[in-house]
């Protein structure tokens, strides 16, 4: 794509959590990319070093590495507050001193756990773009308190669906919001020839069912393994796959996942890749793709890539799915804490190999069609454009 020189001169600081490449950095990576084909320079700070630092020097992306104090429920105790409050003052005083450097125009905070852009704009009076990919419940004070710093301190807040918007709205000023949905470079999963069958003993002729996410404990990977144990159950020639690492210092959750699958004899019925760059050949290699969050997700862009990649998509009932998913044309909602109910709306699919390939197809006509990068990328650069945000 041809770069826009009208931006030139201007530089935005761009502030990310983490340095992983799950659904908020692909959206970063694609927040960068459109301000550089703007021609928009973009200085990036991240917490730590990672898969995402690569995908951005990649892109020419000068990127620095910084502890930014990013608020995640461990730090939900007195202790850990006085440690995010340290953090993020240093933080503070290391990126003035990139903007006393560098010519910036405006901040952005990509993921509600980045505050410290708060209080640099705040305090230099310069424009503000806080992009929430989150919905937080509870604690309740925690949300009053961080919606508060954000309605104060963003000139606008950019929410990846509406499931996000109405989480908000009660303390984040709507004139504020912005609703944005997510655009991703669709080319690969169009494009992708190979798949990684291979990788997966005993998969042979079985319809493999998969799901991709972080490992936490909101996003559904015990739930998952409740549902294959039905399913397994119902048919013998099914066969699933589960993708994705949890956050260092999490890495115990990994260990307990692969002691409930021990438990439940599903060693030959379930194969664990942990993290993988290939998502293109993974999704090629399922027949049905799950997204079983038990905590409503507000945007999942997996989803997005699993409706690319032609497959059918049955996720739980709640947050930014049902936008996302046309029930019984793309694929099914169902139920964040009935696994009965989920297996038998997965064994609809599984026993259907016409259905799978139509709502496969319509999957990816209405992601191409609804969820534009373009679309997303013109949207996004406006709140740039000098006046409009």
């Amino acid at each position: 794509m041809a770069i826009d020189k009208s931006n030139s001169g201007q530089k935005i600081l761009m502030l990310h959590g983490s340095s992983d490449l799950y659904g908020a950095s692909k959206i970063f990576v694609a927040a960068v990319t459109a301000l550089q084909n703007s021609g928009f320079g973009v200085l990036v700070v991240l917490s730590e070093d990672g898969p995402l630092v690569d995908e951005l020097q990649k892109m020419h992306a000068e990127v620095f590495i910084q502890k930014l104090g990013i608020l995640r429920r461990k730090y939900f105790n007195p202790a850990g507050l006085v440690n995010r409050i340290k953090t993020i003052w240093r933080a503070k005083n290391f990126l003035e001193g990139l903007i006393k450097n560098h010519q910036i125009s405006h901040i952005y905070s990509n993921t509600s756990a980045v505050l410290v852009g708060a209080f640099l704009s705040r305090k230099g009076g310069i424009k503000h773009i806080w992009h929430l990919h989150e919905i937080l419940s509870n604690p309740k004070w925690l949300k009053k308190a961080i919606g508060k710093i954000i309605d104060r301190n963003a000139d606008k807040v950019v929410v990846v669906s509406q499931a996000v918007w109405d989480n908000w709205e009660n303390v984040i000023a709507p004139s504020k919001m912005k609703l944005l949905y997510n655009g991703i470079d669709y080319q690969p999963y169009l494009e992708v020839k190979t798949d990684i069958k291979n990788e997966m003993p005993g998969s042979e002729g079985k319809v493999l069912i998969g799901m991709i996410g972080r490992i936490n404990h909101w996003k559904g990977q015990g739930y998952f393994l409740d549902i294959a144990e039905l399913l397994v159950q119902k048919s013998k020639n099914v066969h699933f796959l589960m993708v994705g690492d949890a956050f260092p210092g999490s890495e115990h959750l990994v260990k307990e996942m692969l002691g409930k699958i021990k438990k439940m004899g599903l060693e030959n019925q379930v194969t664990y890749l942990g993290f993988r760059k290939d998502i293109p050949q993974i999704l090629k290699s399922l027949d049905v793709f799950v997204l079983p969050s038990i905590l409503p997700d507000p945007f999942p862009t997996v989803i997005l890539e699993a409706m690319a990649s032609e497959k059918p998509v049955v996720a739980t009932d709640h947050g930014g799915a049902q936008e996302m998913i046309q029930e019984g044309q793309t694929g099914f909602l169902i139920p964040w804490n009935n696994a009965a109910k989920g297996a038998d709306t997965v064994s609809i699919l599984v026993q259907n190999e016409k259905l799978r390939n139509k709502m496969g197809l319509n999957g990816r006509k209405r992601v191409l069609e609804k969820f534009s990068p373009k679309e997303f990328e013109a949207k996004f650069i406006s709140l740039f454009e000098h006046g409009k945000a």
